[in-house]
């Protein structure tokens, strides 16, 4: 059974359908929520001067890049999986020898 359905988020003021699996229903609007938030939050820094809106997308979208790319950077588990396969060879070794 397919599970998708059509779920309508607001960003940057229009209207977007969008496809989703029913089980990230409110990971789409919190993401949407999010981003309307980001958008409002550059709004008022920039109130005295006029900003496009594809400008704050432009930002909002930077930001989120690198937030993004953070953790990504924290996440990355390479130095451990080399540390615990030279630990694994080591032990082999060992292991054999006895």
């Amino acid at each position: 059974m397919d599970d998708k359905f059509l779920i309508h988020v607001e960003i940057a003021d229009k209207s977007y359908g969008l496809w989703i699996d029913r089980k990230d229903e409110q990971l789409a609007r919190d993401a949407a929520k999010q981003i309307r938030t980001k958008i409002n939050q550059y709004r008022l820094n920039f109130a005295q001067s006029e900003v496009d809106v594809k400008d704050l997308l432009a930002m909002v979208a930077f930001q989120l890049s690198m937030h993004n790319l953070q953790l990504e950077e924290k996440n990355d588990t390479s130095p451990f999986t080399e540390k615990i396969q030279e630990l694994t060879v080591q032990l082999e070794s060992y292991l054999k020898d006895k």
